[in-house]
């Protein structure tokens, strides 16, 4: 069995962000989803920006192997106040492998008792139903703070099938 390991990513690791993100998103293609923002596009470079706030803020985690090679991560932040997964990516080789279920869980546990926000698509069986398994339900657009639906809006309008980009919530249980 594979040994991981979770770390906080340092301030140097925002390209191996970046190449990890590259890679996961591959898996969209293979499905018939075109992403080809190019790095110079405003929603890849925002993305950027607040993956690098949350490097400085502590709040990106890198999966490593047992080498110490960045192979997946999550970034952390907060809208309307309340934790929010930003992302979360494996490089294609490391996937379905707890990689990404490890850093969910490290995301939950940062949260603690409160509330724990993300977007993602609805019809990809790695997004909504992966998130279903692990507690996580949808929420109309109305449910959301004013912030995170700037969030959705934005991604609807950068990114492709933009009516198929939803929100989660995953509430403690009691």
């Amino acid at each position: 069995m594979d040994a991981f390991s979770l770390r906080v990513a340092h301030s140097d690791e925002l390209q191996a962000l970046v190449a990890i993100d590259d890679a996961a998103s591959e898996i969209y293609a293979t499905a018939g989803l075109k992403l080809d923002l190019g790095n110079d596009h405003p929603f890849v470079a925002a993305e950027k920006l607040r993956w690098a706030r949350a490097i400085k803020q502590g709040l990106a985690q890198l999966a490593v192997n047992q080498q110490g090679v960045p192979i997946g991560f999550a970034t952390l932040g907060f809208l309307d106040q309340e934790p929010y997964l930003d992302q979360i990516a494996v490089l294609p080789g490391y996937m379905r492998r707890g990689v990404g279920t490890m850093l969910l869980g490290r995301a939950i546990a940062w949260s603690g008792e409160r509330p724990l926000w993300l977007t993602t698509y609805a019809h990809f069986p790695w997004n909504r139903p992966y998130y279903e398994r692990h507690g996580f339900v949808m929420v109309q657009d109305r449910e959301c703070g004013s912030e995170l639906f700037v969030v959705l809006q934005e991604q609807r309008a950068a990114l492709p099938d933009p009516d198929k980009r939803i929100a989660m919530v995953r509430r403690r249980q009691s």
